[in-house]
């Protein structure tokens, strides 16, 4: 890519994202809703389905369809989760091999004594 079309795709994805961020926030403030509750997928997914209908349908029947996007988008609410906590831990896995405890050019020649290949280290 060029860097011109990098500089459209990035404008491209940003124009997206403050609209999707729009249909939320309009939908949240119609309905009632925590615009936090508010599904940012579910609202990509919902906009999606609905956009090309919108595009070709006559002026009061493309609102009536973005009053039912925006009632759609605002009943789909996501899960509360209080209590959510995810520790930030590193999880060490079970190897098959013994730790590297020598430096490589002190174990190398150990490792071909007892006839394991170098490539396998």
């Amino acid at each position: 890519k060029t860097p011109e079309m990098v500089r459209k795709d990035l404008w491209t994805h940003l124009l997206a994202y403050n609209l999707l961020r729009t249909v939320m926030l309009q939908s949240a403030q119609s309905w009632g809703q925590k615009l936090s509750r508010i599904s940012l997928q579910g609202t990509r997914q919902q906009l999606l389905q609905s956009v090309g209908l919108l595009a070709f349908l006559a002026q009061t029947e493309s609102q009536t369809l973005y009053q039912m996007l925006m009632e759609v988008v605002a009943k789909d609410l996501l899960p509360l989760r209080e209590f959510r906590c995810e520790p930030r831990v590193v999880k060490r896995r079970p190897k098959s091999f013994p730790r590297m405890t020598q430096a490589r050019d002190a174990l190398k020649p150990a490792l071909v004594q007892l006839g394991i290949s170098s490539s396998t280290i």
